[in-house]
């Protein structure tokens, strides 16, 4: 993994952050200014693995499985490395508004990974390992985030305070509700899971609806500059396409007689209606993109938050192809496939921008002019 330079945006969102000096090698570098939202590589290669499995193509679902875990244990060891070594840092980071959002994709990450584990190589220990992590990760990194934003004094305005990035805490919040109703629990302890499952799901779609409309106010109503119009606006329609899933894999697994059995006509109807907002948002981000680097000319070049882009459109894929068997709707699945070719032609795109960048910054480090 590369050195991450840049943050969550701001008014001057795309431009890179001049790191503080760092003494040690590329490890401490890399490690001191690691971008806290770099999880959603795995976050994005993990959502196109299972739409890949989903759509029958194991081969792509295995090899993405392999990618993500490997992209997964080396943002754990710069994560390490920066909580033993620069814990100052890691916590600013965590109580600033507009890079703090990043934590969560460290815990979507952690849950997609699990949920990959379970579908793919069927290996319901490392499934059930990495659902307590995230469950942990969820209840530390909410708490402190939304408690360290709340009391402090010196708040930024909406215009540079927040952007798509925060709808993370939501996406976050219903991975694990995914990831608890895929994993096989005893009978004594199967109704709790599934009512919690069904809190995590309502919880995610709780902070879903609080937040966008902050967001949308913000790129509606204040001045927003090209340099803004960052590609964690895309979680927009990411947050609602995991949504979906969510409750659509409530659906699929909702027994007669159990509690969550139900709640189908309102989970069916919240769940078509989170589809058709994550269909909304589609056509209203591409035109952006597009206006940002076609008409505004702004420049486009790697940064970590491009994975910001790649993981909806992903998800959108899978919260398809599980929406159609949930509503028993085949037409959706002609939906999915066209968005599994778009996704993985820009999980490839993205892919390779990021290898160049990390072997331009190892060159740099050792030449000795920094990463």
């Amino acid at each position: 993994m590369p050195p991450p330079v840049r943050s969550f945006s701001s008014d001057d969102a795309g431009a890179a952050d001049l790191p503080r000096p760092v003494p040690g090698g590329l490890l401490a570098r890399g490690a001191a200014g690691l971008f806290p939202g770099y999880f959603a590589f795995v976050m994005a290669t993990g959502a196109l693995s299972v739409a890949a499995h989903l759509l029958a193509l194991s081969w792509l679902a295995w090899a993405l499985l392999v990618t993500g875990s490997i992209g997964y244990l080396l943002l754990w060891w710069l994560t390490l490395v920066r909580i033993f070594r620069f814990p100052a840092q890691l916590v600013a980071d965590l109580h600033d508004h507009t890079r703090g959002p990043g934590f969560f994709t460290l815990i979507a990450g952690t849950s997609i990974l699990g949920s990959q584990y379970l579908l793919i190589a069927d290996s319901v220990l490392t499934a059930r390992l990495l659902w307590i992590l995230a469950v942990a990760l969820w209840i530390v990194v909410t708490y402190w985030f939304l408690t360290a934003v709340t009391v402090r004094e010196a708040k930024p305005s909406i215009g540079k305070g927040i952007n798509g990035a925060w709808l993370l805490v939501s996406v976050a919040t219903h991975s694990i509700a995914i990831l608890t109703v895929l994993l096989p629990w005893s009978a004594e302890a199967l109704p709790a899971a599934r009512f919690f499952a069904l809190c995590m799901f309502l919880v995610g779609c709780m902070l879903y609806l609080a937040i966008i409309p902050l967001i949308f106010y913000r790129l509606t109503f204040v001045r927003l500059p090209m340099a803004s119009l960052t590609p964690p606006y895309w979680i927009n329609m990411g947050a609602v396409a995991i949504a979906t899933l969510a409750g659509s894999t409530l659906i699929l697994y909702a027994s007669p007689g159990a509690l969550v059995y139900g709640f189908l006509p309102f989970l069916k109807g919240f769940t078509l209606f989170y589809w058709a907002a994550a269909t909304w948002w589609i056509p209203l981000l591409v035109g952006l993109t597009v206006w940002r680097h076609a008409v505004a000319r702004y420049p486009l070049d790697y940064s970590p938050q491009l994975w910001g882009m790649v993981f909806p459109l992903a998800m959108y894929t899978t919260g398809t192809s599980r929406l159609a068997e949930a509503l028993s709707l085949p037409l959706l699945e002609a939906i999915a496939w066209p968005f599994m070719v778009l996704a993985l032609t820009a999980w490839a795109g993205t892919a390779a921008a990021m290898l160049l960048h990390v072997t331009r910054a190892l060159q740099a480090g050792r030449a000795g002019r920094g990463p």
